[in-house]
């Protein structure tokens, strides 16, 4: 019991050092350089974490069965990998973003144009797949105005001290909300408002991002729907399609893919989806856009080590025979 809390309160330590310390540092060398450096730590977490990269490979191998086991491995290391250079991109976020902006190709965006044109603003639908807070924030310096609905992971992260809680609003957090229109809009247990919030930024023709594939929380339990999800079901949180026929705004799919050189990255934008049939059919195309991307890229997804996630998503019953693992990074739903 003693080590293993040894070992937790190491681990943290760590990735306050390489947050707070680290990653700054190599977000001010040669991309290529910090980049490499950055995987290098990734393959060391991969190495030394071995709940992390059991639960990793096991959930890969188990959710995308046409993985073989070297192929499982690879794409957990590189989730490692992925992880690290994540921070390093939320550090390029000075300057507006200018030293991560050079690294982000935006493609799609004439998508994005052709429904911003109809007045009634943009609902962009994602999902927790690559750095997709860091890609959203060089959108909005390019000139779209960006507004997220979300929660930040540590805020509801059990266990987590307040020191953590205030690090990681410091480290992470404030960088990302220099980069938004308004202040991200928190669906937390019993806040009314929200929607009328984001049906405000979209009467403004803004774009309002939303992630989908979060496990709910308990008081959202009741409003999920049961939807196909990487070759199984999945209890999901259909908001993004109640919010698109509350307003009227078009829904895009987004997604973030990590180029081999690791510091490039191409955000894509996707035509509108359609918004035809019940919630649960509508709700069923954009999730299907989120498992294609998964399998396109499985390192990017970032619920791969977590059994307590897949639990709550309803995709395994109760993991006995994996261990609970802290997330390498908060992140924002």
């Amino acid at each position: 019991m003693a080590d293993g809390r040894v070992a937790r309160l190491l681990r943290s330590a760590e990735g306050v050092a390489y947050w707070g310390a680290v990653a700054p540092v190599l977000a001010r060398m040669p991309a290529a350089l910090g980049y490499r450096i950055a995987c290098w730590r990734g393959d060391w977490l991969y190495r030394s974490h071995a709940a992390k990269r059991a639960n990793t490979e096991r959930h890969l191998r188990l959710f995308l069965g046409e993985l073989s086991r070297s192929a499982a491995r690879h794409a957990a290391r590189d989730w490692f990998r992925f992880a690290s250079c994540e921070a390093v991109d939320v550090m390029r976020l000075r300057h507006r973003a200018r030293p991560l902006r050079r690294l982000v190709e935006i493609e799609g965006r004439e998508h994005l144009e052709a429904a911003r044109a109809g007045g009634k603003g943009v609902i962009l639908c994602c999902a927790h797949f690559g750095s997709y807070n860091s890609a959203l924030s060089v959108l909005h310096t390019s000139g779209v105005p960006v507004t997220t609905i979300g929660r930040w992971q540590y805020k509801y992260t059990a266990g987590m001290s307040r020191f953590e809680r205030r690090f990681w609003d410091w480290v992470l957090a404030r960088r990302v909300r220099r980069h938004r229109q308004r202040p991200m809009i928190e669906p937390w247990p019993g806040r009314i408002e929200v929607a009328a919030l984001a049906a405000s930024a979209l009467r403004d023709n803004e774009v309002v991002t939303i992630s989908i594939d979060a496990p709910p929380l308990d008081a959202d339990k009741a409003r999920a729907v049961d939807v196909r999800f990487l070759g199984t079901h999945a209890r999901l949180v259909p908001g993004v399609v109640t919010l698109a026929r509350l307003t009227g705004a078009p829904v895009l799919m987004c997604s973030v893919y990590r180029s081999a050189d690791y510091r490039h990255q191409v955000l894509e934008i996707s035509a509108p989806v359609p918004m035809a049939g019940d919630t649960a059919a509508a709700f069923g195309r954009c999730v299907a856009e989120v498992s294609s991307a998964i399998r396109r890229s499985p390192a990017s997804w970032v619920y791969w080590p977590s059994p307590v996630d897949f639990d709550n998503l309803g995709m395994t019953p109760p993991n006995r025979y994996t261990t609970p693992v802290r997330r390498l990074i908060p992140v924002g739903v």
